[in-house]
């Protein structure tokens, strides 16, 4: 009989990165099941090889309990690292908070088009699908809206005395289209896989205090800011005085050396 306790919980890795005044981005790698953050870096962007380098670092600390899901915003070199370092199959949900974020932005609230309004309501409803009933019926809406304005989405501008000889009128329109039909799977993971959220709200939440300690040391510049942030998650690592005393015996050690 196997023992429950020996059992691995599963949990989610909540992948996000916090950007420093267009100056570069703090990659955060978090246990968003069990709140902690596992792995943090620092990076001019999120460029493919960046977040590889951050997954090369970050398996020897996962590689006896890998995740069970992973939750992003979705970037392509996030994506891409997922599915070479951590295989193809394991369940990747797409941050809604995200998608409903940039649905909104693509359909602005005071847009003539009746069309646009009618996508932003449907938009609107992404993060507060609880069931697969909700979810099909979210689908035959937003199939609906297709068929009906198909010929707007079709409809293109001549460019006259510009570079460009045509452009689609209703770009935003296309594109909001285009994200919410992208792939149902990894919008609705969370469905298939309960323990999986549907939003990054633990890292957000993390990204909202890292926002309000910076602002509360505006002087700083971006090195500094780095460094800060990374004591910041270094001593929120610290739950006890064995944590504290292994912390310090590792930065003895460093020390030691010069």
């Amino acid at each position: 009989m196997v023992d429950k306790n020996s059992l691995q919980q599963p949990w989610v890795l909540g992948i996000d990165g916090k950007w420093l005044h267009r100056q570069g981005v703090i990659m955060i790698y978090r246990d968003v099941t069990n709140r902690t953050n596992l792995y943090w870096s620092f990076h001019l962007s999120e460029s493919y090889t960046a977040v590889e380098k951050d997954f090369e670092r970050l398996n020897p600390i996962i590689k006896s309990n890998l995740p069970f899901g992973v939750i992003s915003d979705w970037k392509g070199a996030i994506v891409s690292s997922v599915n070479v370092f951590l295989t193809s199959t394991i369940p990747h949900q797409r941050c809604l908070s995200h998608v409903q974020r940039q649905l909104l932005r693509l359909l602005p609230l005071r847009s003539p088009i009746p069309a646009t309004q009618k996508l932003r309501l449907i938009a609107k409803m992404v993060p507060d699908i609880k069931t697969f009933e909700e979810k099909y019926y979210w689908i035959s809406s937003v199939n609906y809206w297709i068929l009906k304005y198909e010929n707007l989405l079709k409809e293109k501008t001549i460019g006259v005395g510009t570079k460009k000889k045509w452009w689609y009128t209703h770009g935003s329109l296309r594109q909001a289209v285009k994200l919410l039909t992208f792939d149902e799977k990894h919008l609705f993971a969370y469905l298939d896989y309960p323990y999986i959220p549907n939003t990054n709200n633990s890292l957000e939440g993390s990204n909202s205090q890292i926002k309000t300690k910076l602002s509360n040391h505006r002087g700083m510049k971006t090195p500094q800011q780095v460094i800060y942030l990374f004591w910041l998650f270094t001593f929120r690592r610290v739950k006890n005085r064995q944590d504290l005393r292994k912390l310090w015996d590792s930065l003895k050690t460093k020390f030691c050396r010069f």
